[in-house]
Parts: C-alpha cells; structure tokens; sequence
C-alpha cells in the first residue's frame, strides 16, 4: 500500500516486531467491557495482559497472517478458515494457563464461546486488530483493514469477526461488515457483536451465514 499523508505503509509482520507488536496489543486492548470481564484487577491486568499477547503474537506468525504499519503503530492478525480446526494447538491449554495464570478460566470460557458460534462457512478470521491509544481514531485501523480486504477480494474470500464495543462494530459496518446475532458472555460478561463481510461480487448480497458446531477452539 502506498503512503499517503492519511493512509499509512503496510507490510507484513516478522519476529523481529514481536516486543513493540506485543505492547501495541497489551495497550490497545487495556481498557474497556471484555478487559474488565477477563482481569478485573487493573494491576494484574498489565502483567497477565503482556503474557497473554506474546502467546497470541507467537501463535499469528505460527500460523496465520499478521500484519503491521511501517513505524508499529497497529498490528492485525488473521486466520485462513477454509474448513473446521482440526482442535486444540499441541501445549495450547498449558501455555494460556502459564500467560493468564489465576484468570485462565476467564480466557478459556472465552475461546470456548467464540468458537461455539464461530461461522462453519469458509472465510478468513480477524482475530485481533489493535492501533496504539495515542494513534487510534486516525483511520491507521481502517487501513490496515482495507489492505487485507483488498486481498480478500481478489479472492473471493469472505471475512468474519468479533467487535467489542459499539464504536468499533460502527467501524466494520463502514467496512463492509454486517451484524449477526450478539453474544453476551457469561457470569455478567459483556455483550459481543458477530460481524461478517460477505463475497463482495456475489450476484446478491448474502445475510450473516449460520455457525458450526466446530470442534476446538478459538484460533489464537
């Protein structure tokens, strides 16, 4: 993508980017509903939050697509979907209980009600998107977005994910994505918001597809 004043470069992640891509995630992600629902206590939320996105950064390079901004400002990491996981990533369960430690049932009830209603539907998952606080509302977010889209597109690949917060699900509809049923997490969790970007040449427009039952978890 070429840079504009307003449209930032980006290029696809390496290893070299863990440490600032790792921080970028921690921060972006700090505050607000599902953040108080996995770690209620702000000064273990740092710790465990740093853990836990090293293992999540770790496992995008592994294993799907992570994509960056030339000065690391925002990062996005991204799962081919084309058919059910096969299940649980070998050492998966004892490497989020090592990262979350005291919260991990928290994280693993997560996993588990994401990939309860995940689409059964071939697409690519946006598992993660994150641009730093002091960068955020400056369209860094929505371009990394639309150059991956634009990959999409040629492919004919749909695409589904998960918003937070209202804000955020008003940016994916702009994108191109449309809303699904909502979750709400257990134990008084906060609610979800379901969103899927269709085939965008189809003959007609498609409504949100229908979820599995899949067997394993979450792609993290």
């Amino acid at each position: 993508m070429t840079a504009t004043s307003t449209t930032p470069t980006v290029r696809q992640a390496t290893r070299d980017d863990m440490r600032p891509l790792t921080s970028v995630l921690a921060a972006a992600f700090f505050d607000g509903p599902v953040a108080d629902w996995l770690v209620p206590d702000h000064g273990d939320r740092k710790a465990v939050y740093h853990q836990y996105f090293e293992l999540v950064l770790n496992h995008g390079l592994d294993h799907g697509r992570v994509d960056t901004t030339t000065d690391l400002s925002a990062v996005s990491i991204w799962y081919p979907r084309a058919e059910p996981p096969l299940g649980e990533s070998p050492g998966y369960q004892a490497a989020l209980e090592a990262a979350t430690e005291a919260y991990a049932p928290k994280f693993a009830l997560l996993d588990a009600v994401f990939e309860a209603f995940h689409p059964s539907e071939p697409h690519h998952y946006l598992a993660y998107v994150a641009v730093k606080p002091e960068q955020q509302s400056r369209g860094v977010g929505a371009a990394l977005l639309t150059y991956r889209h634009r990959q999409l597109d040629e492919l004919g690949m749909p695409a589904y994910l998960e918003a937070s917060n209202g804000r955020n699900r008003e940016l994916y509809v702009r994108l191109g994505y449309c809303a699904g049923p909502p979750l709400i997490l257990p134990t008084s969790g906060p609610t979800i918001w379901r969103m899927w970007r269709g085939q965008p040449y189809a003959a007609r427009p498609s409504g949100f597809p229908t979820s599995g039952p899949l067997p394993g978890r979450r792609s993290l």
